[in-house]
Formats: structure tokens, C-alpha cells, sequence
């Protein structure tokens, strides 16, 4: 039953969010920080996020938060498997896009919403394209923004973290912002 509700949940939520997708677009106040500007652009995808990972019973515990600065950083995950993003997205408060692979742009809404949120979508199979992208993500930071990054490349699927992929943290030294390590279990 959960999983019926969950999956009319995710696309449920997403054709509801549409309208205000539209708006988040074209937000912009010279009056608020960069990051000021993105927790309000996040509202819906963090309110969607979490409720998500409640639908499916699980709790999330989340310590040493109030240690991520502010301004822009760069979030480093290990990536155990998909519910890992709603699990970030929703538990943590600062606003952050994702380095993401291009697949992803094929599922509707949910692509628009993450160009909103400032992700960035690799090509893993194309070098230039996935060097493009690092160049794509460090700009981004460099303008104010945070982004997550899954350093592995894939989902270690509960095995050991495997080896970082060498692009992942040039995003913060090129960027000069600082890198917040998180670890799920």
C-alpha cells in the first residue's frame, strides 16, 4: 500500500506543482542573498522530498547540520541507492542542486524543477560533455549556489564507498567553497 501511494504521491505532486514550477522559474529579488533566493525556490521540492521518505515509513536523523556554513559549498555524498536524493532534499534545510546524470531529463516536470533548483546533468559516457558539466557546476557555485555531489559516479547499492571520480571535488577547489562531507547509513 505504501508503494501505491507513494508513486501517486511523486507524480501526483508534480503535476500540482506546475503552476508554481512557472513562477520559481522567473523568481528573482536583488533585495535577498543568492541562497535567500534559493530557499524559496526550494519550498515545493524539499515539502515533496520529505514527504516522500514519510510515505515510506522511514525516519531520518540528521547530525552536525548546524556545521555547514553559509554561502555557497559542496555537498559530498556517498550514494547507497535512488532514495538517497528525496532523503537529502528533504532533510536538509540548506537550499542545493545536484550533479545529476542527462537520463534523468527524460522523466517530465521532474528535470524542469531540478533546472530551477540549479542542477547540473552529466553525460557519463561523453568526456567532453562531463568536463562541460564540471565547468557548468563550478560556475554555478561560484555565483552562490550549492550543489551535491555523489562522488562514486553510481550507487555503491550497500557495498563499500567505491573510488571518487576524479572531476567531483574540482567543483569546490575551482570554486573555492568549501566541501561538507555527508554520509548516510
Amino acid at each position: 500500500m505504501r508503494t501505491i501511494a507513494f508513486y501517486l504521491y511523486f507524480f501526483g505532486y508534480l503535476l500540482y506543482s506546475i503552476p508554481v514550477l512557472n513562477k520559481a522559474k522567473k523568481y528573482s529579488n536583488e533585495q535577498e542573498t543568492v541562497e535567500e533566493q534559493d530557499v524559496k525556490k526550494h519550498i515545493l521540492p524539499k515539502k515533496w522530498a520529505s514527504t516522500l521518505v514519510k510515505i515510506s515509513g522511514t525516519e531520518v536523523f540528521v547530525k552536525g547540520e548546524e556545521n555547514i556554513p553559509a554561502g555557497s559549498v559542496l555537498l559530498v555524498s556517498n550514494h547507497e541507492g535512488n532514495f538517497d536524493i528525496p532523503v537529502l532534499l528533504g532533510h536538509i534545510k540548506k537550499p542545493f542542486g545536484f550533479i545529476s546524470k542527462i537520463e534523468v531529463k527524460k522523466i517530465p516536470v521532474v528535470w524542469k524543477w531540478m533546472d530551477v533548483m540549479n542542477c547540473v546533468f552529466m553525460d557519463r559516457k561523453d568526456r567532453r560533455q562531463s568536463i562541460k558539466a564540471i565547468r557548468e557546476g563550478i560556475a554555478i557555485m561560484k555565483a552562490g549556489h550549492s550543489i551535491a555531489v555523489f562522488p562514486e559516479g553510481t550507487r555503491s547499492k550497500g557495498g563499500p564507498v567505491g573510488e571518487f571520480k576524479a572531476g567531483s571535488l574540482r567543483l569546490a577547489t575551482d570554486a573555492k567553497s568549501p566541501i561538507v562531507p555527508i554520509a548516510i547509513d
